[in-house]
């Protein structure tokens, strides 16, 4: 059941809120002071708190602020007699949920509480979900090339600081970008992606940067672009090297200035994004071949993480096949299989062209032909299938 607890100096209103949550089936405890609220706070997760703002000692903002600082994900309901705008924006401003003026509506009082219950419920989900994604996408392995990766990722990360994410198809830019934005000061702001290879190139200004409506014979609204949507987080070019030049020199400016303008728009729109991105091919030859701008690539690449393909780092291959193993049958809802060790070493001696991207699909195909257990004989038969 939901647990809420409820502070305040009068034993009598305490009695009369107590005696009406429980009748809602709620657990209640109590608190006659900020003291002791604090330290059922310090030992207890409440899903909602109900405090008193005027208290002898310690009164209910200051307990708010402590309170805030244990458990910050306790929404707090604040009650007074003595209530007034200022009160109540005070107490919103250090953190609490709603306010409530003494003696409570009941009606309201309870709408509060299932409303602060909600919120707790969603903040709970929402961090087991990011916890879920961050595992999802985390970087596995312990090989020295891949701990330069990590290294930079932990010096770069709490910058502002634009990155260049070189490496080849499948080796993983993707998570390098997730980690920079997860452990970045804007890990609660957005993170937009853009593949600039799947967009045609007649489409990537207006994916980039928006369009005004009737800008062009499609345009049948506003569209916001991704510039503006990863405001205040942070923006991933994927497949950097495939932007066109118009797309490119539009870049340029926005990096340059903070700022962009819709397509067929005439209104500049600052925004403040940290760009991050990522690309396959060698931008210095595309530079010689005057397909990539060179100011561009000076502005994006602030600093360069190379991430290497599986081949230089096959002592990973071990950790990577056991997490793809786990993942697989939670996403197939079975008990991981195993593999044998001769397995595992047959997997390492591979050419991986495809790199980690071509792993995963060789472990998953793995799981489907094998039976219990993973053998030798199932990797020399199905890791590299003969195609007829």
């Amino acid at each position: 059941m939901p647990k809420v607890l409820i502070v305040d100096d009068e034993r009598a209103i305490r009695s009369t809120l107590k005696e009406i949550l429980e009748f809602e089936n709620y657990t209640v405890d109590e608190a006659e002071d900020g003291e002791k609220a604090l330290q059922l706070i310090s030992k207890s997760k409440y899903d909602a708190v109900l405090c008193d703002i005027k208290m002898p000692g310690m009164d209910g903002i200051e307990v708010l602020e402590k309170a805030m600082e244990i458990s910050p994900d306790s929404p707090f309901i604040m009650i007074s007699a003595h209530g007034t705008i200022d009160t109540a924006v005070e107490a919103t401003k250090k953190g609490a949920y709603d306010f409530l003026q003494k003696p409570p509506d009941l009606n309201r009082l309870l709408v509060s509480v299932r409303n602060a219950l909600d919120k707790s419920s969603l903040v709970t989900e929402t961090k087991i979900l990011k916890k879920k994604i961050s595992k999802t996408y985390e970087m596995v392995g312990s090989s020295a090339a891949l701990g330069r990766v990590k290294g930079a990722i932990e010096k770069v990360a709490p910058t502002d600081a634009r990155v260049l994410i070189t490496g080849p198809n499948g080796s993983g830019k993707e998570l390098v970008a997730r980690a920079i934005h997860e452990n970045s000061n804007r890990s609660n702001g957005p993170l937009i992606e853009v593949n600039c290879a799947a967009i045609p190139s007649e489409l990537i200004e207006s994916e980039l940067f928006g369009h005004e409506k009737g800008s062009f014979t499609s345009a049948v609204k506003q569209r916001i672009g991704k510039f503006e949507q990863a405001n205040g987080g942070t923006l991933f070019l994927d497949e950097v090297g495939d932007m066109s030049l118009s797309a490119q020199a539009k870049v340029l400016r926005a990096l340059q200035e903070h700022r962009i303008t819709r397509v067929g728009g005439d209104k500049d729109i600052q925004v403040d994004v940290r760009v991050v991105a990522a690309t396959n091919k060698n931008l210095l030859e595309e530079i010689e071949a005057k397909n990539f701008r060179e100011d561009l690539y000076h502005r994006l690449g602030v600093i360069l993480i190379h991430v290497p393909p599986l081949n230089d780092r096959r002592e990973d291959i071990p950790d990577l096949v056991q997490k793809f193993l786990n993942d697989i049958a939670n996403d197939y809802g079975n008990k991981p299989k195993t593999i044998t060790p001769e397995a595992v070493q047959f997997l390492q001696q591979l050419d991986w062209r495809g790199n980690v991207r071509e792993l995963r699909n060789v472990v998953e195909r793995l799981v489907i032909m094998s039976g219990h257990e993973i053998t030798l004989e199932d990797a020399q038969a199905y890791a590299r299938p003969v195609v007829s």
